[in-house]
């Protein structure tokens, strides 16, 4: 009930009020998802390996090393402004592959992933934390993506 007051339909309206954060109730959510080029992967692994290179002054430890998904997971979706295609940044579904892959192979965790968050997540409610960047106020992100059962007021009787 709480979440159901924030969500929005439109995120020109939210931009328009100067706003970068956003609850989004998608319409027609369709989950599909995209290998990315070898070119991609190795400039990803290159810019976390020099992220990890780089001194910590709180963290003596020594970083574990992150590998990039080869894969760009989306959405095609409806708002008020109209069709929308948009790149998940959630690191929960990156995680899940990762998770699905070692259980059940590559093919199973991408079929399972499209039938979890295209057809189950839909059909039972979810909405997306939409985020912008500074540099580019204008172009809004999946930063999350939220299961979400949407419940009426309870009979009080």
């Amino acid at each position: 009930m709480l979440l159901s007051r924030l969500t929005v339909a439109s995120l020109s309206a939210e931009r328009d009020q100067g706003r970068s954060l956003a609850l989004l109730k998608p319409q027609n959510p369709s989950f599909f998802f995209e290998r990315k080029e070898e070119h991609e992967i190795e400039r990803e692994r290159s810019h976390l390996s020099a992220a990890v290179a780089q001194a910590d002054l709180f963290n003596a430890g020594h970083l574990v090393p992150y590998e990039p998904c080869p894969y760009r997971f989306r959405y095609r979706y409806t708002i008020a402004e109209g069709k929308r295609t948009g790149t998940c940044q959630d690191w929960e579904i990156e995680a899940t592959f990762f998770k699905w892959r070692l259980l059940y192979g590559e093919h199973k965790a991408l079929t399972e992933m499209v039938h979890v968050f295209g057809d189950e997540y839909p059909r039972k409610g979810m909405l997306f934390a939409m985020g912008t960047h500074s540099q580019y106020p204008d172009t809004w992100l999946i930063n999350g993506v939220i299961r979400y059962d949407e419940t009426g007021q309870p009979n009080l009787l």
